[in-house]
């Protein structure tokens, strides 16, 4: 039973740092767009490095789940999150930043695919559900702390204090004066690093993979991607990922493009707002997804969701201010409601077609990218209306989604 536990909580402790290191890309892109005098195109392409990751190692990572386990998948994982940090902390450049997020997002990759099985077999089937939510909650909760992190340590760092204690003297010393925030990726190889050694020393259970866990065939594959709904909710996942990341990412720049915010305060707060109220959207759309029809709570939250960010691009600096982090609220349930619809719309092969669907992630590589790019030649306001396209395909979803069963999500048939 002991064992049982803390199980668990590694695994909550993997989700922690997953989401720590992950959305803090947000916070800091004003000060990269600064410190790397870089465009707005190039500063896109460090979330396209990160997040296209995912697309590239996803499906191939859960062949190497299914040959190789846990154990070694989830070492893996953290020595390529380690590396990744250290080449960003050890070469502060522009390259060196695209290079490292793209190797630290496959750890992430691998991560994720390797810790939701392990989760499922540790809390034991009847209490999957209450973990998987519970596991949300630490995943919100660790992408709002993160921003504070930024600034505690871009301040301290800029302190000036003979007595600043020994890691935040360390960093002091070890990041261009210019780029303190920097500092950040030597927190995260720290942290990667004793992530390495807690994974390594820990004991796993025995864990059989269920059908809608296991990679699949590439024949099912292929089969998959002859019909038109397993790519219609591709760009479901597509979309809102891109949706999600093309807030996190550039709401600091353009509170302080067209407000004049800082982004070590004001920015790095609303990144935060935004990642605690997605979580605390995950729990209403809990409720209502008990008492509506799925379909129209999608509908009820990505109209509201276009409302929001049409008060957050034409609104003045207090309705900007407000509405971007709300916007994390109505995105919250999209994420649970497209794939239980995606699984719920066929019959079989839904390890195959999760695996398609989480490809999908690499929407939060293409839409920050876009957003940057129309930037440039145009303005940060402009290049946010792709959000637009994103949410209201998101929107229609709600109207065309067919499911074999309302709010339930089918036994998967064999591979």
């Amino acid at each position: 039973m002991n064992h049982r536990y803390f199980l668990i909580g590694l695994i909550m402790l993997v989700f922690f740092v997953i989401s720590y290191i992950t959305n803090i890309l947000g916070t800091i892109i004003p000060d990269v767009i600064s410190g790397f005098n870089i465009s707005g195109t190039l500063a896109g392409f460090l979330a396209f490095s990160f997040f296209i990751a995912y697309g590239v190692m996803s499906i191939p990572s859960g062949f190497l789940l299914e040959k190789y386990h846990e154990r070694p998948i989830l070492v893996g994982s953290f020595l390529l999150v380690f590396i990744g940090s250290s080449i960003f902390a050890l070469f502060p450049n522009y390259i060196a930043a695209s290079l490292s997020l793209f190797i630290i997002g496959s750890g992430m990759a691998a991560l994720q695919v390797a810790v939701n099985p392990l989760l499922r077999v540790s809390a034991g089937e009847e209490h999957f559900a209450f973990y998987s939510v519970l596991v949300q909650l630490v995943f919100g909760f660790a992408s709002y702390l993160s921003p504070y992190t930024y600034t505690y340590l871009v301040k301290s760092i800029k302190e000036v204090s003979t007595d600043k204690g020994f890691f935040i003297e360390f960093l002091s010393n070890n990041v261009p004066a210019n780029l303190p925030w920097v500092s950040l990726y030597w927190l995260f190889a720290v942290i990667a690093l004793a992530m390495v050694v807690i994974v390594y020393f820990s004991k796993y259970p025995e864990v059989e993979l269920q059908e809608d866990e296991k990679a699949g065939r590439k024949e099912t594959y292929k089969l998959l991607l002859k019909d038109k709904y397993v790519i219609l909710y591709f760009f479901g996942i597509f979309s809102y990922v891109g949706s999600e990341q093309g807030v996190a990412n550039w709401v600091s720049q353009f509170l302080y493009q067209y407000h004049g915010m800082d982004p070590l305060q004001e920015g790095a707060q609303a990144v935060s707002l935004f990642w605690g109220l997605l979580t605390a959207g995950c729990l209403l759309g809990l409720i209502l997804l008990k008492i509506m029809d799925s379909r129209k709570v999608l509908i009820l939250f990505s109209g509201a969701a276009i409302v929001t960010l049409t008060f957050a691009l034409f609104g003045n600096a207090d309705i900007a201010l407000f509405a971007f982090p709300l916007m994390g609220f109505f995105l919250s349930v999209m994420w649970g409601v497209i794939f239980s619809l995606a699984l719920n719309s066929i019959k079989m092969h839904h390890g195959s077609f999760s695996g398609i669907l989480v490809t999908g992630i690499v929407g939060g590589a293409f839409v920050p990218l876009i957003i940057g790019g129309i930037s440039d030649f145009f303005s940060l306001k402009v290049g946010m209306m792709v959000l637009y396209l994103t949410v209201g395909y998101i929107f229609a979803i709600g109207f065309w989604a067919n499911p074999l069963v309302k709010n339930k999500t089918i036994s998967s048939g064999k591979e």
